[in-house]
């Protein structure tokens, strides 16, 4: 009976097997067939010009013969146009699906083979007396022990690769103290990780199961579990204390530091950024959600004349070792204001305006220099997945001398621009004529 199982599935992988070579080049079937679909689609273009066309004369015939025009242009019209057939999915996606089942069936069956193999090839040594029941063990602990070598190249490898590619320095002064948290943390962390791999996969290859080996029992180790404990909690109190006082040193601007840089507001909404200079002023005038219109979308109060200076900024254009100083506001939904060169992070919510100031220390073309891309540009972005269109949330940010922010300054649009003060003068008349009419009634 068991003899006629095996032959069954022998019989199956076989069939298997042939079915994977015939789909094997589904590259060449592609190319035929797509070469003889656009022989077919051209000849059936051909085909339905001829008989469009032949309706077309036949249709016109018919008009100057004195049928009913408005009949006869019905007819034109809709014979013009070709049938709708559809959305026909391509015959080639079953054949690459097919190819990949059949695929995927086939490294299956090759895996079977080969644990078939070694099922029979243990059994054989089991029948002439020379099965080591503990082979397998020294061969999975030298797999293992293999196994971290090429793992340990692989973290050097990303170090030492891909490192300058995740990692280079801030563009802002608390940027170098972000920084050097960071590289506190990847060093320790790494470091754990590298000990702990190695004495896994060396334990595994020095005490794996041998012939006349007895396990020895070790139930408890007061010092060990102080150690274990005690350590990882000084050390992640003292990130975490780090990080704290850190993040309160980039938060708590003294007063007269805020008022002396320069205001900056950013409004985040579905799927743009806005950005909002104050202008000779040096104040941001007041906005209201409730005066949002087409051609204030901003929504500006008109009314505080610290607002009629305000500009335009097309871009996030911030003078070199400056400090800047960002009002970020919402319109909608939650964003999150992301400047990753800079080390800037902060939520934009609706309904309140946080903070962030700092000050940067490359400009935009000293980057570029340093990337060795004369095209490189610091970004700003959205870090809150905030809809469909998430991805669309960018706005170049420019760094430049304070020579060149003043000149950039000067050439930017103004948000009370003309379109805007006829339909602020509109609404004054009618509230002063409103003012006027209760006033009468009164």
């Amino acid at each position: 009976m068991k003899f006629k199982i095996n032959n069954r599935f022998k019989v199956l992988f076989a069939s298997l097997l042939m079915l994977g070579a015939v789909f094997a080049a589904p590259q060449v079937s592609a190319q035929q067939d797509s070469v003889a679909t656009e022989e077919v689609t051209q000849s059936e273009a051909v085909e339905t010009t001829d008989e469009l066309t032949t309706e077309v004369v036949d249709t016109a015939q018919a008009a100057v013969e004195g049928s009913d025009d408005v009949a006869a242009a019905s007819v034109f019209k809709s014979s013009a146009k070709p049938k709708d057939e559809g959305k026909q999915i391509d015959p080639q996606a079953y054949k690459n699906l097919t190819y990949y089942v059949l695929l995927f069936l086939v490294v299956c069956t090759i895996v079977a083979i080969i644990l078939k193999v070694q099922s029979i090839y243990e059994l054989t040594r089991k029948t002439e007396g020379k099965y080591n029941p503990l082979a397998n063990n020294n061969l999975q602990a030298i797999l293992l022990f293999v196994f971290l070598i090429l793992f340990l190249a692989g973290v050097y490898y990303s170090y030492a690769v891909w490192g300058s590619w995740a990692y280079r320095p801030a563009a802002t002064e608390h940027g170098a103290e972000v920084d050097v948290m960071f590289i506190i943390t990847t060093i320790i962390t790494t470091i754990v990780l590298v000990v702990v791999h190695i004495l896994l996969f060396t334990f595994t290859y020095k005490y794996r199961m041998r012939k006349g080996a007895v396990a020895y029992y070790y139930p408890h180790n007061d010092t060990i579990e102080r150690i274990w404990t005690i350590v990882p909690a000084i050390v992640l109190t003292v990130l975490v204390l780090f990080g704290f006082f850190t993040w309160r040193k980039i938060t708590n601007i003294p007063e007269e530091l805020q008022k002396s840089a320069i205001q900056i507001e950013v409004l985040g909404e579905q799927f743009m950024w806005r950005v909002r200079y104050p202008g000779a002023d040096g104040e941001i005038g007041k906005r209201n959600y409730k005066l949002t219109t087409g051609t204030n979308p901003y929504g500006i109060d008109f009314n505080d004349k610290a607002a009629w200076d305000d500009i335009d900024g097309a871009d996030i254009v911030i003078p070199v070792n400056q400090s800047v100083r960002f009002h970020i506001i919402s319109k909608d939904i939650i964003h999150s204001f992301y400047i990753p060169d800079f080390r800037v992070q902060i939520n934009a919510v609706p309904g309140m305006t946080n903070y962030f100031q700092f000050t940067p220390t490359v400009t935009t073309e000293e980057m570029r220099e340093r990337m060795n891309d004369p095209k490189y540009d610091f970004v700003m972005l959205c870090a809150k997945i905030c809809g469909s269109a998430h991805y669309n949330m960018q706005k170049k940010v420019v760094v430049v001398t304070e020579q060149e922010y003043k000149e950039w300054l000067s050439k930017q649009n103004k948000y009370f621009n003309e379109a805007v003060q006829k339909e602020f003068q509109v609404t004054q008349v009618k509230n002063e004529s409103n003012e006027l009419s209760v006033a009468s009634l009164n």
